[in-house]
């Protein structure tokens, strides 16, 4: 059983404030400076740091929160498999990023349920940034996202390779034809929601070449991959999202590829859980059989 100091370290961590994590923990906010006391002499350092009222962690503070969330969300796990079984399957508290819920993971996800009966699954939408910080407070075992992540806080296995590629209306007309990302200057964008990994994605293509959204004439920030591509077939801007977001509508011809000469772009899509999982490998064997299921 995890620590009740490391809990309520945990607690502050995720509150960034005592009297919160004490009416998380229903106990005293003494009883929480308290715990933080001990454990800062316990490992002969500070761990949190005050910015006004709000407490920041140490360089030491966040060693030890990323090993004590990776304990936290093995013990969670572990309790689930001692009380299904130690034979029984993996369970499946998951997130997935939008574009991977809405577009990528019924078919996997569908195939593996039909192999696996008995499965215990709940799984979770959320764009890069909710998903991760889901994965940090242990509300999560894992996750697949497109976005970017932290490689020294998180381990990871690559689910799958997608092009990333600019989309408008079949019969889209430009003023010139585009061939380069400066001829879209003039468009209107429907970008995704600060947070999302297609958003982020797009953002540090485009600061490689030293421009930004803020660049073209309009941005429409739209939440949800459905209602981007019903705009997009309604001719009212362009997009930039994944090829198997947009494949249905350019092979049914109300949606066209932007061909760019200095857009060519591919991005990973990984399965994500907390650096130093115990189930690292059952992690890994997950994410193959649902590619072998996606294969099938």
């Amino acid at each position: 059983m995890l620590d009740f100091r490391i809990v309520t370290f945990l607690t502050v961590c995720d509150t960034r404030n005592y009297t919160r994590a004490a009416e998380q923990l229903h106990i005293t906010q003494p009883a929480v400076s308290q715990h933080i006391r001990y454990l800062e002499e316990t490992y002969g350092t500070k761990l949190f740091c005050s910015e006004g009222r709000r407490l920041t962690l140490t360089p030491e503070g966040e060693v030890l929160r990323r090993t004590a969330a990776a304990m936290r969300n093995d013990e969670l796990l572990m309790r689930e498999r001692l009380r299904t079984g130690a034979n029984g399957e993996l369970p499946l508290h998951f997130g997935v990023t939008m574009t991977v819920g809405e577009f990528l993971i019924a078919r996997p996800l569908s195939a593996y349920l039909l192999e696996h009966p008995g499965a215990d699954v709940r799984m979770e939408m959320g764009n890069t940034e909710e998903l991760l910080g889901k994965l940090r407070r242990g509300e999560l075992y894992f996750a697949l996202v497109e976005g970017y992540f932290d490689r020294t806080e998180f381990d990871s296995a690559l689910y799958q390779t997608e092009r990333f590629l600019a989309v408008c209306a079949a019969n889209h007309r430009f003023a010139c034809p585009p061939t380069a990302l400066r001829d879209l200057l003039r468009e209107r964008v429907l970008a995704r929601e600060s947070g999302s990994g297609t958003r982020d994605i797009l953002e540090k293509h485009l600061a490689a070449q030293n421009m930004a959204l803020s660049d073209f004439a309009d941005i429409v920030q739209i939440s949800g991959m459905q209602a981007i591509l019903q705009l997009l077939e309604r001719d009212v801007g362009i997009s930039f999202l994944y090829e198997a977001v947009a494949r249905k509508g350019i092979r049914s011809g109300t949606l066209r590829e932007i061909p760019l000469r200095d857009f060519q772009v591919e991005h990973d899509i990984a399965l994500i859980w907390e650096r130093g999982s115990v189930f690292a490998g059952e992690y890994q064997d997950l994410c193959r059989k649902l590619l072998k299921a996606d294969m099938d």
